[in-house]
């Protein structure tokens, strides 16, 4: 018999943290701290395996399931003297998710379940407080509602809001007993009203609907685009965590919170975190309530005159250092624990390796090293390759001049400017269309999960630094200011006031998440500093790694900043990028709507002294690292003249009429221009184009050369190859001009000529092109193009339709479909160093930056790979964790 359902609590568990893909991070941690003799509430795990036996068997469980669940509970009854349902003595349980990796506020939680009309009464006897009880079971009304009946939990808080509005109440804390008894009443009317029939009082059916819905949840749409931004497979499933219930709001004995054994903003090794007393844990992270600090050095730092739980709960706050101390030395990692105390008595609900930023994630790893508790290989390990971005951007320049509105809490380092947007889904539309944008919310939830991805910052009025918005932007290294609370944010009218101020929708503002300013406008910003524990740690992955790292960049300041963040070279120089200049297009255009080679090569002429200039600039920033230059590579329709005014500009310069000039733009017109008359077909057509260029890379390099004493090696690069003989004929030209110039000149350079792969037909004839070329560079974004017939501009309207639908596991122009462009790469790769078995062989689409795109071009023996600037960094971290992954 399959077991699918393990036991943990009262100083011992059926599983351990080994157990991970099965239990779920929560289930194992929770039988983790069991096994180490934590106070652990006891309760059970339902397995993924049985999240993965529901969809995959139409939405039903396996036959034995509620037999194994039945006895579970038997065991919980036993442990804790309680009897679900009981009237006299009811055992009361929550519901959680449980994925193998942490989703915060991705899935459904219900608390407080076997609450009913009888048990509350059985619950206020038992705990001689009915306020207590009655909180509790509205409580559950609404979470339940919610969570497994579909019912807007903001239908119950208007209820609430009305109550204490006509009562005169502020605080939740305010209300009595009999306050609470007339709103459970009013709940369950308002559910029964939502839904036509009565809101569910058997206990086990109370239960069984809140499993089916924490298994439902691992398919909603938020949990769904949370997994797609963090490559999280759908296929994993998540856990079902029951455990008995524990109370933090049974009167002022009693606290709640979330605490971290370090910063995870910062990093610094001091405990972080904060509580509430007489409240519940959804309290906390959901920010109706401010919570107060953990610590007397938080608050104090603060400025809160809110008592921390080290001085008004001493006793219990020095348990909780305890196991903090034991947690961390366990896992060997800083962790995110949850905690309840009832009636001073402390239990740990959770315990996980907590998210934190990159700054701290850096901070962690290295003085984990120099404190010999990690070696500097599980140090490479712990930090996200992706998260270094956050890292790499300027922050706000702190002389310059602010207009500060208001200051929050600093919930996640960094700072953004952009225009205000009060709905996700005007964030994403605007982001889509090249907009920064600030999300402004009263309070973040699950739903805004697209909205805060696709914004440059986070601002909320309500929530402390363990809120949702918070949790969530510190994972996605957004800034975020959280618990602004000077701010009255009008959703309605979309404004925001402060002081008298009022901000409109798309006005500019900007947020300093690391110290929780709002200021109005945009601020000046200022390069990160690169040195400390990022290039303590850079420089660990460089002693591992064993791919190359170069850039893809042809201006000057790309080139420079890539080698900043250390780029060994250039990996690819688009040629076609250096023309879009105003003073250069009028010239390209003439070259292109030429009819004939003489006026070609008179518009040529005019721009050889700026393409070797050109080269000039990026071979000395390199000084002597290799520079492939892509040799141009055109979509013509991206240079044609449009405008009136652009056709007046070309013909005045050509000396030609405009009837002549809009007929030669009708002839080179293009249906389908990304598969036309581009790259090494222009080159066949109109050989001049590339003699001009290969003029340009060798008298450069032979200039460069000769300034800085050392050599320069240029790589050119032929594009769009479909055929050796293509490759042939234009390696044949460009060596002919390049050696007459360096015969000339009297000088020696060494140069080379290769390829780039971004054609199916020319990783298969990869064997034949190797006879005429010194290096392959497999141009990933057009061969991801051709190899799907998918238009990388043209494909966001649908990518979304097929990612849900799971045809595609990522979208394809992000990581490397490693399947199927993966192994034409594969192909070419093996085809080619059959041929020359000293091929140099690389790839430098966008995917050279994706951290799992690395990993493949490690494991299948590339020489480099070419990214952008502010993803090399990235690059070389992923390359070190490839070597130590193999």
């Amino acid at each position: 018999m399959t077991k699918w359902v393990y036991n943990f609590g009262d100083g011992s568990a059926e599983g351990e943290a080994s157990m991970k893909n099965l239990l779920g991070g929560k289930g194992a941690n929770l039988a983790e701290m069991s096994n180490l003799g934590l106070p652990v509430p006891p309760g059970f795990t339902i397995t993924t395996e049985v999240c993965t036996s529901y969809y995959d068997n139409d939405n039903t469980y396996p036959a034995d399931l509620a037999d194994q669940v039945a006895a579970s509970i038997k065991v919980i009854e036993e442990t804790v003297g309680a009897k679900f349902g009981d009237e006299e003595n009811p055992l009361l349980v929550s519901v959680r998710s449980g994925a193998r990796v942490s989703m915060p506020g991705m899935m459904d939680t219900v608390l407080n379940l076997g609450l009913n009309d009888v048990t509350v009464k059985a619950l206020a006897k038992q705990s001689g407080d009915e306020r207590f009880a009655y909180d509790s079971y509205r409580r559950f009304i609404q979470m339940y509602s919610d969570v497994v009946l579909g019912v807007d939990h903001y239908l119950f808080e208007e209820l609430l809001e009305i109550h204490k509005e006509e009562n005169g109440f502020t605080l939740d804390t305010e209300l009595e007993a009999e306050d609470w008894k007339e709103l459970s009443a009013a709940f369950k009317a308002k559910a029964e009203d939502e839904l036509g029939r009565p809101f569910p009082q058997d206990v086990n059916e109370q239960l069984w609907g809140a499993i089916d819905a924490v298994f439902g949840s691992w398919m909603i749409e938020r949990a769904f685009v949370y997994r797609r931004l963090h490559n999280i497979p759908h296929t994993w499933g998540t856990a079902v965590n029951v455990q008995s219930m524990v109370f933090g709001n049974m009167g002022d004995d009693c606290a709640t919170g979330v605490a971290f054994t370090r910063d995870p903003s910062t990093g610094e090794n001091t405990y972080y975190g904060e509580y509430l007393i007489n409240a519940q844990g959804e309290d906390v992270v959901a920010g109706i309530r401010t919570p107060q600090n953990l610590t007397k050095a938080s608050r104090i730092a603060a400025g809160s005159d809110m008592p921390s739980m080290e001085e008004s709960m001493p006793e219990v706050y020095g348990q909780l250092a305890d196991v903090f101390q034991k947690l961390e030395a366990h896992y060997r990692d800083m962790q995110d624990i949850e905690f309840t105390v009832q009636k001073q008595k402390l239990w740990i609900l959770q315990t996980r390796s907590g998210k934190r930023t990159a700054p701290a994630a850096l901070k962690i790893a290295v003085e984990m090293v120099h404190d010999d508790i990690i070696s500097k290989d599980e140090a490479l390990l712990r930090v996200d390759p992706g998260a270094l971005d956050q890292l790499l951007h300027p922050t706000l320049d702190p002389d310059a001049a602010r207009d500060v509105l208001t200051k929050g809490l600093p919930a996640s380092p960094g700072a953004a400017s952009g225009k205000v947007v009060f709905t996700a889904d005007e964030a994403e539309i605007l982001s889509k269309n090249g907009e920064d944008v600030i999300l402004v919310r009263i309070e973040t939830s699950p739903e805004d999960i697209h909205g805060m991805h696709a914004a440059r910052g986070i601002l909320t009025s309500r929530g402390g630094m363990t809120s949702h918005a918070a949790v969530v932007a510190r994972g996605m290294g957004r800034p975020c200011v959280s618990g602004a609370g000077s701010l009255h944010i009008n959703m309605a009218e979309q404004t925001i006031t402060v002081d008298g101020r009022v901000i409109n929708n798309h006005d500019i503002i900007t947020i300093d998440g690391g110290n929780g300013e709002v200021m109005a406008g945009k601020v000046a910003t200022i390069k990160p500093e690169l040195g400390g524990h990022f290039g303590e740690l850079m420089a660990w992955a460089d002693d591992k790694r064993e791919l190359k790292v170069r850039t893809n960049a042809e201006t000057p300041l790309d080139a420079s900043a890539a080698r900043e963040f250390g780029a060994e070279g250039i990996g690819l120089c688009r040629t076609e990028h250096m023309f879009f200049d105003a003073t250069r297009i009028i010239n390209v255009r003439q070259m292109i709507m030429s009819s004939d080679e003489e006026g070609r090569r008179a518009a040529l002429d005019k721009l050889l002294p700026d393409q070797r200039s050109d080269f000039v600039e990026l071979f000395t920033i390199m000084k002597g690292l290799p520079v492939t230059v892509r040799l141009l590579d055109p979509p013509l329709h991206e240079f044609l003249p449009h405008k009136e005014e652009d056709f007046v500009d070309v013909a005045n310069a050509m000396g030609v009429d405009m009837a002549f000039l809009k007929r030669r733009a009708e002839e080179l017109h293009e249906f389908n221009p990304m598969l036309g008359h581009r790259g090494c077909r222009l080159g066949i057509s109109f050989p001049e184009i590339y003699e001009m260029q290969a003029r340009a890379i060798i008298e450069a390099a032979l200039e460069v050369s000769k300034t800085l004493g050392e050599a320069v090696i240029p790589e050119i690069m032929v594009p769009l190859v479909g055929s050796a003989k293509e490759l042939e004929i234009l390696k044949e030209l460009i060596i002919k001009t390049a050696d007459e110039i360096i015969e000339a000149s009297g000088e020696k350079l060494e140069y080379m000529v290769g390829t780039m792969i971004e054609l199916p037909r020319a990783a298969l004839q990869a064997g034949e092109i190797a006879n005429h070329a010194e290096f392959f560079s497999f141009g990933t974004n057009d061969l991801t193009q051709t190899t799907y017939g998918i238009s990388r501009d043209d494909s966001a309207r649908f990518l979304d339709d097929y990612l849900k639908a799971d045809i595609y596991d990522q979208d394809p122009f992000v990581s490397l479909d490693q399947d199927g462009v993966g192994e034409l790469v594969k192909i070419g790769v093996e085809r080619g160093r059959n041929t020359r078995n000293d091929l140099k062989v690389g790839i430098c689409g966008e995917h050279g930056g994706d951290p799992a795109s690395v990993e493949f071009c490690h494991r299948n023996g590339l020489d480099y790979v070419s990214c952008s600037p502010y993803r090399v960094p990235i690059a070389r971290l992923a390359a070190a964790q490839a070597v130590l992954r193999k």
